[in-house]
């Protein structure tokens, strides 16, 4: 069986590569995502960063995001956690793996306000039979303070 050489990882990759060198091309890499995957879209977030095994999010404190303690509701950090861990996972992984998430923990240790930025960085596995593997993404303030701490359980396997 003939394994496709063009996996969502590769995909993501390059259309980044394309938009990455300045603001209106990350913004509009940033809409496109948002497109493709529009429950995750509707944050609005941009991505700043975009390599294998790494992905940093920006994530504007709008009011559409807020809970009534005028802080970012917990439901949009931890979108934002599985999002920035699924860009660095997702395209860390060669055609011949796929991944699903299975479980998500997440973590809040400050009220969550003004521009967020989600961070992932990991080291994607050598996958020769079926495994899981946790993703960590954190979530900081303006003044660099972890606000929330996504945890992401990956199912990888070979296709």
């Amino acid at each position: 069986m003939a394994v496709d050489n063009d996996s969502p990882g590769i995909r993501l990759l390059s259309f980044w590569g394309k938009l990455r060198s300045t603001y209106a091309g990350r913004w509009l890499f940033s809409r496109g995502l948002g497109l493709m995957v529009p429950y995750s879209g509707s944050l609005g977030a941009q991505v700043d960063h975009l390599e294998p095994g790494h992905c940093r999010v920006r994530l504007r404190d709008r009011r559409r995001l807020r809970n009534h303690l005028r802080s970012v509701h917990a439901v949009a950090q931890v979108n934002a956690g599985e999002l920035t861990s699924g860009l660095a996972m997702l395209t860390g992984l060669p055609p011949s793996v796929r991944g699903i998430v299975t479980e998500i923990r997440t973590e809040f240790l400050k009220k969550a306000r003004g521009t967020l930025i989600a961070e992932c960085r990991c080291a994607v596995p050598t996958v020769t039979e079926p495994s899981e593997f946790w993703v960590v993404a954190e979530v900081v303030d303006g003044d660099a303070d972890v606000v929330s701490r996504t945890q992401v359980r990956w199912r990888l396997a070979p296709r």
